[in-house]
């Protein structure tokens, strides 16, 4: 999704490291471990829908965010599946249309009768690299896409997953870092990470002994890396979620951590 050489697609195994690399690590906990937000449950991970270019396009109502999303309406099917499965959270809805390559994205839906109610709405056309106006929030708290970022089967089972994964840290300072556009947070301590910081596993962590699905995504991180793209637990990576994904195979991943990373230099910091 998205060019090639868009930012979320860029080969960072050979990026320098971050001089601040090790305060980040530190902030977001060294001593922690990687976590699969997704698996083979549906109430974990973020779904998403595929529609046609004909799908009829519903009114959207924002509740919290309207001046800074895209106006509806909205190609979101009414039955486009919810975040959670119907449980309290984050409740992202994703719609892909297929043949205009355009992706529309909600923070916290709901139906409202022949729409939905959302907090706030992203519209991003793929084939561009153009970034949405300074400081405008997305369906994430970094003004970032989300399906781009996400694990998602197809890749895996591919052998190959080609950009950076979304990832939550517990606290962010007041700043992003292109193509990230928005904060979410008031601390000016320069030791956190800010939005879109990318963050990758370290060439010299051992791939020894690991197979299967998280095999493919540890590689993927030691060559795109993860993006800071809210706040929430650390560590833990956002995938969309699959009844074919091996959850035990998955689990695999809580055995690397935190400090098997670092970051990389990603551009300038942003402060609001």
């Amino acid at each position: 999704m998205f060019p090639a050489g868009n930012a979320l697609n860029r080969d960072v195994s050979r990026a320098a490291v971050d001089p601040r690399s090790s305060a980040y690590i530190a902030s977001i906990g060294p001593s922690l471990h990687l976590h699969a937000d997704f698996g083979s449950n549906p109430h974990y991970g973020i779904p998403f829908a595929v529609v046609s270019r004909t799908q009829r396009k519903v009114p959207i109502h924002f509740t919290e965010f309207g001046e800074e999303s895209e106006p509806g309406p909205y190609p979101v099917p009414l039955q486009a599946p919810v975040e959670g499965a119907g449980e309290a959270g984050d409740r992202h809805v994703l719609a892909l249309q297929r043949g205009s390559c355009k992706l529309y994205e909600l923070y916290n839906a709901a139906r409202r009768g022949a729409g939905w109610d959302a907090g706030s709405g992203a519209l991003f056309n793929l084939r561009s690299n153009a970034l949405r106006p300074a400081g405008w929030t997305s369906a994430d708290a970094a003004g970032l896409p989300i399906l781009p970022l996400l694990a998602r089967y197809g890749e895996v089972r591919a052998g190959r997953i080609d950009h950076a994964l979304r990832v939550t840290v517990v606290r962010t300072q007041r700043g992003y870092i292109h193509p990230a556009n928005h904060l979410a947070s008031s601390n000016a301590d320069p030791s956190l990470p800010p939005m879109g910081l990318r963050l990758r596993l370290q060439a010299g962590f051992r791939l020894a002994g690991y197979h299967g699905q998280a095999l493919v995504i540890l590689r993927a991180l030691k060559r795109y890396g993860l993006i800071v793209a809210d706040n929430g637990s650390s560590w833990f990576i956002t995938g969309a979620p699959d009844p074919r994904w091996n959850d035990a195979d998955l689990d695999q991943l809580k055995s690397v951590p935190g400090s098997a990373f670092e970051a990389v230099a990603s551009g300038p910091i942003v402060h609001g």
